[in-house]
């Protein structure tokens, strides 16, 4: 087996001794590792013992790898960051959660023995991932215009609201007065618009989901519809710039950019082990189903 170890940081000797059991784990089970290149710069500061493995720089690369798996070291945030380097790769993603909720990367460090033991055994299930895709009159997020998560556009540097008006197949759902909206995928659902009052979304829903952000009109909720429209969406505001994101990436936009959001035509494939589901990871993450009270 060819694995992709994809990291950002390592930030203490106990990160890197995660990540190094996961190296000595895989090759334990004969598997050949592969570094992201920030990756490998991260743990020479530790130690000297991994400058022998290959360094994989770019999707390109990447593709001539001939990867079976992706494992990334991190919380949510560097999931999302290794989906831009894997793009429409196909490769299966699991994450080993160094993070703090880890609902994307939800193999927690105590379990790293065991979910590499599945992982070379094949006994897990692989979960496609829905994408939004971007597209703009301007150029916006050309590296990548895809999020696993969301979109959102927000007010900059200004107390004032903005007024968001939101198109699904050309019309007009809602203007929306408020400090910003987000549209998210199911797996977005427990990310900023859970925080926002949205509702969570089982991941394989084929949803899309409208959430605002602070509304001035209190009869506005979030809307949930189906992922087979699209959503355009304009801004207008007091001000002559916003803030719009794609997942943990960002950019400022005017008035002039109509954006709009539909279902990628690819998905991300995540590996599931043994015992594990989006149930779980709820009950889990959230303490449902348990008395905390004392």
């Amino acid at each position: 087996m060819r694995i992709f170890l994809y990291g950002q940081q390592i930030k203490s000797d106990e990160e890197f001794a995660f990540a190094q059991e996961v190296i000595e784990l895989a090759k334990k089970h004969g598997s050949t590792i592969l570094l992201f290149a920030a990756l490998s710069k991260e743990l020479a500061k530790f130690s000297g013992g991994y400058l022998d493995l290959e360094v994989i720089n770019s999707t390109k690369e990447l593709e001539q790898a001939n990867i079976d798996v992706a494992i990334t070291l991190g919380g949510d945030g560097t999931i999302l960051r290794a989906i831009t380097i894997l793009k429409q790769t196909g490769i299966p993603i699991l994450g080993i959660n160094l993070g703090r909720l880890g609902f994307l990367a939800n193999v927690e460090k105590i379990f790293i023995a065991e979910a590499m033991e599945q992982l070379h055994q094949k006994q897990y299930n692989i979960i496609d991932k829905s994408l939004l895709a971007l597209t703009c009159n301007m150029p916006l997020f050309n590296n990548y215009p895809f999020a696993l998560n969301d979109f959102t556009v927000n007010k900059r540097d200004t107390s004032s609201m903005i007024t968001v008006h939101v198109y699904v197949d050309d019309v007009l759902l809602n203007s929306y007065w408020a400090d910003g909206v987000i549209v998210s995928t199911p797996t977005g659902s427990t990310g900023y618009s859970l925080s926002c009052g949205g509702p969570i979304i089982f991941p394989d829903s084929q949803n899309f989901l409208i959430t605002p952000v602070a509304p001035h009109n209190l009869n506005v909720r979030p809307i949930i519809i189906s992922d087979n429209h699209r959503i355009r969406l304009e801004v207008e505001g007091r001000t002559d710039s916003y803030m719009c994101t794609l997942d943990s990436r960002y950019e400022t936009i005017t008035s002039s950019h109509k954006i709009e959001l539909s279902k990628a035509d690819f998905g991300i494939r995540f590996i599931q082990i043994k015992g594990s589901s989006f149930m779980k990871t709820l009950s889990e993450k959230l303490y449902w189903g348990q008395d905390k009270r004392n």
